[in-house]
């Protein structure tokens, strides 16, 4: 009986263990397919469009008209992720440290390694510090996970839970090579550095492609603990290299972690646009594409800073270029800074306000050309002048303190003689011009005409490079404006809209003017930088102290301009804009025309040639261009008439030239006393020249500079070698005062309150 009721029992037990059994087997095997069904239901971005989100990282990349990259800028202040690297592109020591420090098993496990598991609860038990046991697929499905939640805490089992469920849906949908090399453009290494190229540019300056065993080593030892000590990252490096069977690396690799630098090394090259990248860039990732010409860029930017290595000894560190080509308006070059000449490198010198000095005096006499204030031909009086302005005499006097007397408008625009720049601006009124500017994009003058008053023929306002490169590309084009652009113009499509703002007949002859070498000379010479191969036109202008000097122009086919000078407002030592700007101007036009000269342009129809006569022979009889009706031209088919031009006879009096009478003269508190000085000038040679009674020089010296007289009034005499007076003329000189805008009239050498000095 007992052994009946035993197999009895024996039979029901089985049965039981098999219940037990097949209801075990069913719950897991339900696990395993829910887990399967969560898995496959998971939403998982293919990897293609994974990578593509994560191209360009921090970054964002300007490309140029030719789609080749020009400048990377980092626009995620919180990591440093370059572009995307291929797993082909990593060094495979670096391959094996990472799976070595990480990852043994990678190639084997779905995602999830059950014998990492248990070895790391094996070891949680047994040793004092915990340590995980996430695959290199998990650590890239947190990483995924927190970028697609950003600032979630992901701790605990449920975290835990959806970490392995998406490495296991990783693993489904894409293959090893891809999570690997996702995983490597990824992860963090150390500080902000994340993915593969930041971290080997940024801890050794090279790709990742050169690493090397013993670097390698290094890199996998910062992921586990991106900022761990230095000596800390040697002993995990050696570890690294042990586990991939080379230890014999592990000397250099505590030298290479003793060495990591504090801060991350610069990121590679494409620094030709940073200030235009700046303008234009404004999303991590971004890619745009201008109209720059990536080879021009570089030139212009390497003509800039060697000008300015010649010119350090000068007090000079800052410039800009602005290339654009006439017919689009596309920004052919932008370079905003001399980079590592610069005290302030990030500073856009392109962008930035400054007083653009003798260069608007193009514009002015365009504007007295077109409403027949003036000819070419016209005569106009570089002599002392003195004209009353609300806050006292404004003085203006030549770049050369020298005065030509009488001149035609030729040589004053072409020489850049202020004196007769103000004049003209008497005759076409400070408040017109002040439109005529506005109407050419300078709309960075927001004062009344009052405000800026004659000091405004010499540059007295602001305005910036590109701006006023633009305004002559009007003169290029014949008078008509057309905003500039970044982007280049589609093939085939017309550029933008134009406006009209100067007569095609005035720009002609202006362009004709500023291209005439001949007529520059007496301030230039004719061997300058300002000649070249082909026809060009160019204007230079020097601000208040010396502060900024400027080469504007244009060939048939492009339009240049530089500025040179300091973004702290230093003054520059003895450089003008023939010395500082044009030979960079210079070097630009003979690269852009290397392969054709450039031409002159073709005289509009409102145009006519007259042979120019003057009486007296003030300057050589020439062929000039006049604005004529077409009824003159029809009356004189082929013909060149005769134009004489008959001056008054001039005062030949004995009498004193500079400086003017009432002359009320404010020094200059930029620069020291002792090298300010005071021109006096007499008329006639052989004359005696006194200061408040005492003589200045010997008798028959005509012409002199003296040091600065002290605050107050005095009084200048001419007397012949008897003693006779012949004209006395009074001046008051101001005490220095602290800088201010709107101070009244600057010293004799001619600047008004808000005006520049003497400007070339």
């Amino acid at each position: 009986m007992k052994p009946r009721l035993a197999r009895l029992r024996a039979a029901l037990g089985a049965r039981a263990a098999s219940r037990r059994l097949r209801v075990a087997a069913g719950a897991a095997l339900g696990v395993l397919v829910l887990i399967a069904v969560a898995v496959l239901v998971l939403p998982v971005p293919h990897f293609a469009d994974y990578r593509a989100a994560m191209q360009h990282g921090s970054e964002a990349l300007l490309l140029d008209r030719d789609g080749q990259p020009i400048e990377r800028l980092r626009l995620d202040a919180q990591q440093r992720v370059l572009e995307w690297t291929p797993l082909a592109d990593v060094s495979p020591a670096l391959r094996a440290a990472v799976l070595a420090a990480e990852d043994k098993r990678f190639y084997l496990h779905p995602g999830v390694d059950p014998l990492g598991l248990l070895s790391a609860a094996w070891d949680n038990l047994r040793a004092r510090r915990a340590r995980g046991a996430s695959t290199l697929t998990m650590q890239l499905a947190t990483i995924m996970l927190e970028a697609a939640e950003p600032g979630r805490a992901r701790r605990g089992l449920a975290a835990k839970l959806a970490q392995m469920r998406l490495a296991l849906a990783l693993e489904v949908h894409w293959t090893k090579r891809e999570i690997f090399e996702a995983y490597l453009n990824a992860v963090p290494f150390r500080g902000e550095l994340a993915g593969v190229a930041a971290a080997s540019f940024g801890l050794f300056a090279k790709g990742p492609a050169g690493l090397d065993a013993a670097e390698s080593a290094v890199l996998a030892a910062l992921l586990r603990s991106p900022s761990a000590p230095r000596a800390a990252v040697a002993r995990r490096a050696c570890d690294v290299l042990r586990a991939a069977s080379a230890p014999d690396a592990c000397a250099r690799a505590r030298v290479i972690a003793a060495g990591l630098p504090r801060r991350p090394y610069p990121m590679p090259g494409l620094d030709f646009a940073p200030h235009l990248a700046r303008r234009l860039l404004t999303t991590p990732g971004e890619t745009r594409r201008v109209a720059l010409d990536g080879d021009l860029q570089r030139f212009a930017g390497e003509a800039l800073r060697n000008r300015l290595a010649e010119l350090q000894a000068r007090n000079v560190e800052d410039g800009a270029v602005i290339v654009l080509d006439n017919r689009s308006g596309e920004v052919l070059a932008y370079v905003g800074s001399s980079g590592d000449l610069s005290g302030a490198p990030a500073v856009d010198g392109a962008a930035a306000q400054r007083q653009p000095g003798s260069t608007l005096k193009p514009f002015l006499y365009g504007l007295a050309l077109e409403r027949g204030y003036l000819n070419a031909a016209s005569v106009l009086d570089d002599s002392p002048l003195a004209l009353a302005t609300p806050r006292g005499l404004y003085a203006p006097q030549d770049y050369d303190t020298d005065y030509k007397g009488a001149v035609s408008v030729r040589t004053a625009l072409a020489a850049s003689l202020n004196v007769p720049a103000v004049r003209t601006l008497a005759l076409v009124g400070t408040g017109r011009f002040l439109e005529h500017l506005r109407a050419l994009g300078m709309s960075s003058l927001q004062r009344d005409a009052e405000h800026y008053g004659y000091a405004l023929a010499l540059g007295g306002a602001e305005t910036d490079l590109l701006t006023l490169t633009n305004a002559y590309r009007a003169l290029a084009n014949g008078g008509e404006w057309s905003p500039w652009r970044f982007e280049a113009l589609p093939a085939g499509a017309d550029p933008a809209p134009v406006r009209r703002v100067l007569s095609r007949e005035a720009a002609f002859v202006v362009a004709d003017m500023l291209a005439d070498a001949a007529a520059r000379a007496p301030t230039f010479g004719l061997a300058s930088p300002l000649s070249t191969h082909g026809w060009a036109a160019v204007k230079t202008g020097t601000s208040k102290a010396m502060r900024d000097n400027w080469a504007v122009g244009f060939t048939d086919r492009y339009t240049v301009g530089v500025w040179v000078g300091n973004y702290s407002g230093a003054p520059m030592w003895d450089v003008s804009g023939i010395t500082g700007a044009a030979p960079v101007w210079h070097d630009l036009i003979e690269y852009l025309h290397a392969g054709r000269a450039a031409r002159a342009p073709a005289p509009p129809a409102g145009v006519a040639r007259r042979l120019v006569q003057y009486q007296p022979e003030i300057e050589a009889a020439r062929e000039e261009w006049f604005i004529a009706a077409r009824a003159d031209q029809a009356a004189t088919p082929g013909a060149v008439p005769v134009l004489r031009v008959v001056l008054n006879t001039p005062d030949t009096r004995p009498r004193l030239l500079a400086p003017a009478d009432g002359s009320v003269i404010a020094p200059d508190p930029d620069i020291p006393r002792a090298r300010q000085s005071l021109l006096v000038h007499a008329s006639v040679p052989g004359a005696c020249l006194r200061l408040d009674g005492v003589p200045l020089a010997r008798c028959g010296v005509s012409r002199l500079f003296v040091p600065l007289p002290a605050p107050g009034r005095h009084r200048i005499e001419l007397l012949d070698a008897a003693g006779k007076p012949l004209d006395t003329h009074g001046i008051e000189v101001r005490p220095i005062v602290p800088p201010r805008r709107n101070t009244s009239v600057d010293r004799a050498a001619g600047n008004g309150g808000s005006g520049p000095s003497p400007s070339s």
